[in-house]
């Protein structure tokens, strides 16, 4: 869960103009939630204060308050985003995120719409699971990050999302891995050369990649596919060439009676000339 003051540095200095630029002096107003009409300058304080005092929920019916009893005041906007943030601040990240996207829908020309984009990413991106997990929350994370960067290209928010979808990409890529060792383990040799592959061709910036490579040089020489198996070995030689990946490769090569290369030459690390 991302801290106020955590908001407030990491890609959150909106958030923090937000809090100062929205606040009225609320000395001697009533914190507790009543549900009776009243000013929405008083609502709002009053939820920012419940907010200020880690009353998440209390915060959010608060702030949904304002946006109910006074729908088309300036104060309206500006609560429906602070309740997704009480939301999101108390774990609740279906109801912010909900929120979010009534906000975008609502205010598409708002200066703050990109924080809205960005802290709905991040209520995808905290939802991530262990890769023993279904992993829908995380490609969804990945849309809803890459929406940020592509929207928002010069924002903080942006920088912050290209970090968080580089993570969020290599946790898609050990589902993968994991999937395949499953198959590998069972003897399902192609469907975990398609798991492995597919870690190549779409996640070959990952810190996968050359596990993946050594796996598909196992499964191939388990099936005799010794062309394949070479090939896959070259390419991690040649990306790889320091890494213990690629020594193993070349030891499962010559313990299998295949030539490292297609002509029977030895190669030195580093010179297999295929790359991806």
């Amino acid at each position: 869960m991302m801290s106020l003051s955590r908001a407030l540095g990491n890609g959150g200095r909106f958030l923090g103009v937000l809090l100062a630029g929205w606040l009225l002096a609320a000395c001697g107003s009533d914190d507790e939630f009543e549900y009776v009409e009243r000013p929405p300058e008083e609502l709002y304080n009053s939820a920012y204060s419940q907010l200020l005092e880690n009353n998440y929920e209390q915060a959010a019916n608060l702030f949904d308050e304002v946006e109910r009893q006074h729908p088309y005041s300036i104060w309206a906007p500006r609560a429906q985003l602070m309740s997704a943030f009480a939301h999101y601040q108390n774990n609740q990240y279906d109801d912010a995120i909900n929120t979010l996207d009534r906000f975008i829908q609502l205010n598409p020309g708002s200066r703050e719409v990109s924080y809205a984009y960005y802290l709905k990413a991040v209520s995808y991106y905290e939802q991530i699971s262990d890769v023993q997990r279904d992993q829908k929350m995380t490609q969804e994370a990945l849309v809803a990050l890459e929406e940020v960067v592509r929207r928002f290209p010069e924002t903080t928010y942006a920088r912050d999302a290209e970090l968080k979808i580089d993570l969020a990409r290599d946790h898609l890529a050990g589902k993968h891995m994991n999937i395949g060792r499953y198959y590998q383990r069972q003897g399902e040799y192609l469907a975990a050369i398609n798991r492995f592959q597919l870690v190549v061709r779409d996640y070959q910036t990952t810190t996968h990649t050359p596990e993946a490579l050594l796996r598909l040089v196992e499964c191939n020489l388990a099936l005799g596919i010794t062309d394949e198996a070479r090939a896959n070995a070259a390419v991690l030689g040649y990306n790889f060439p320091g890494s213990n990946w690629y020594e193993d490769a070349y030891n499962m090569l010559i313990a299998a009676n295949v030539s490292p290369t297609a002509d029977g030459s030895a190669p030195t690390a580093g010179s297999w000339n295929s790359a991806f």
